[in-house]
């Protein structure tokens, strides 16, 4: 029998002995039904990454700093197991529970890696995720376009995930394992994707300067968009070739957060045409995605007639309502009730916000996956999600058109004859 003492990072309960296999079984039949169109409810996750164990002194007891965490491959390596084994024993949801045939093994910059693969210095604050700040000032405004296209695996970030890659390649090499269980193929690598053109453009050039420029410099804004959408596409190939993923995929998906600061008009003249050449560039027409935090919400509908967008992944503020008012029951969205909603005590609380939520219409279709909104937070209460997961069980009933009533030949003709009086 495996022993939790595995996971020396963070302080864990050990579930080991937890039977999950009417659990799995009803979560494959869910996902499985979610995908055939036919589910009878919702499901229901949570997304995290490794800070909801970093930024929690329940759980980091030995105090890991990020700078150690985003330095030390083997650190970086074993934290991300341990926080898949939290995941997996210890978070509620409809995920797949207890040990995999195989652990998920990456990278994990958080959301520092574009900048920083750029040249923006990375910081470490405590208490925080790591941040990057800008370089682009009014002095040095076209600095990036005299250096040239970074080359896609130079530079301290790139060579870091490279490093990290080579070590857990020879790891791999060596029988590695996570509490008896084989650590698989590392996958999740940041640089094939990217965080959103505009919103690398706001970490570069800061965002109150890059607002400026978008009204009295736009030529500007428009060179800088072409520098980074070049670059950001040179890099993506590449790192997306030489870990033998293919360039162009059903299911693509970006972000770009920093959108929601613009209104329709200026998103369609100055950002919809990169926007459009990334998902040209990276993906088929089938089931493009996007993540946008925060209240965009006025262009979901634009960017799903535009861009083909059918699954958007949300932040906070959502109308739910308007959302499968003006989008239709085909399309998926993903979300929830806001982060603080999970820091607070009152579950009756939470309930109500989760069935505020469900019955806003957002279930006509069956196409929504319940979650927080969006990413759950550090310190974030279990008995909250628990509260969200059972409440979803619960409401998140997905309607059935109800079948027109059979007429008969006599119910029409009297149907006509009311018609013709």
């Amino acid at each position: 029998m495996p022993q939790l003492e595995e996971a020396r990072l963070f302080s864990l309960p050990d579930h080991l002995d937890k039977d999950f296999s009417d659990h799995n079984a009803e979560s494959a039949a869910l996902w499985k039904a979610y995908e055939a169109r036919s589910n009878e409810r919702i499901p229901v996750r949570f997304n995290c990454n490794p800070r909801i164990l970093m930024l929690d002194p329940k759980y980091n007891l030995r105090g890991l700093a990020y700078e150690e965490y985003m330095t030390d491959p083997a650190v970086m390596s074993q934290a991300v197991l341990e926080w898949q084994y939290f995941t997996r024993f210890i978070l509620p949801g409809d995920q797949e529970k207890g040990l995999p045939d195989e652990w998920m093994m990456g990278i994990d910059f958080e959301n520092s890696y574009d900048a920083a693969w750029f040249g923006c210095p990375v910081h470490y604050r405590d208490g925080q995720v790591p941040d990057t700040t800008p370089i682009l000032n009014d002095d040095n405004k076209r600095m990036l376009f005299d250096r040239g296209v970074p080359e896609p695996f130079a530079g301290e970030w790139a060579e870091r995930a490279l490093a990290i890659l080579d070590f857990q390649d020879k790891k791999r090499g060596q029988g590695w394992d996570f509490l008896g269980v084989p650590v698989g193929k590392s996958s999740i690598v940041p640089f094939v994707g990217c965080d959103g053109v505009f919103t690398i453009a706001a970490n570069l050039r800061g965002a109150t300067e890059l607002f400026l420029d978008l009204l009295s410099d736009p030529d500007y804004i428009q060179e800088l968009l072409e520098y980074i959408l070049v670059s950001v596409t040179e890099r993506m190939t590449a790192w997306k070739e030489k870990l033998g993923l293919p360039v162009k995929t059903d299911g693509f998906g970006s972000a770009d957060d920093s959108i929601e600061a613009l209104s329709v008009e200026q998103y369609i003249e100055h950002i919809l045409p990169f926007h459009r050449r990334l998902y040209d560039t990276f993906g088929t027409k089938k089931n493009r995605a996007i993540h946008l935090c925060g209240n965009a919400q006025r262009h979901f509908k634009l960017l799903h007639d535009e861009l083909g967008i059918m699954s958007f992944d949300t932040g906070f503020p959502v109308d739910f309502g308007a959302f499968r008012r003006d989008l239709g029951p085909d399309v998926q969205v993903s979300g929830g009730p806001s982060v603080p909603f999970f820091l607070q005590d009152d579950a009756a609380l939470m309930e109500g916000e989760v069935e505020r939520i469900l019955r806003s219409g957002i279930l006509e279709g069956g196409r929504f996956i319940l979650q927080e909104g969006n990413n759950l937070p550090p310190r974030a209460r279990l008995e909250m999600c628990e509260a969200v997961h059972r409440t979803g069980k619960r409401l998140g009933i997905v309607p059935r058109q109800r079948p027109e009533p059979r007429r008969t030949a006599r119910d029409k003709e009297e149907n006509d004859s009311q018609v013709s009086r």
